[in-house]
């Protein structure tokens, strides 16, 4: 069997203590496939490249049945606190 969603949120959640967490299953349910979105103190002035590394190292167990990952994003508090006020001030057409 691959990786639940719920194993995915578990280390994540014990590893890089987000203020938001979203994991979805984009492999229609066999979990080999992950989209993250991810909120976290930890990647306050860490570069792009560095927060990547950071989810992968927490799902270092879960890596080895994981067929890909994509972090969708990884961003700071105040970076999302920006993004979720940018979004309410131009909603979509």
């Amino acid at each position: 069997m691959g990786v639940t969603k719920e194993q995915v949120e578990s280390s994540l959640n014990s590893k890089l203590n987000p203020s938001h967490l979203e994991v979805t299953d984009i492999s229609g349910g066999c979990g080999s496939s992950f989209a993250v979105e991810i909120v976290s103190e930890q990647f306050e002035g860490k570069k792009l490249l560095e927060r990547h590394r950071m989810v992968n190292a927490a799902l270092e167990e879960e890596m080895k049945e994981i067929h890909a990952l994509s972090v969708k994003k990884a961003v700071t508090p105040e970076q999302w606190k920006k993004q979720q006020e940018s979004n309410q001030s131009n909603p979509a057409a």
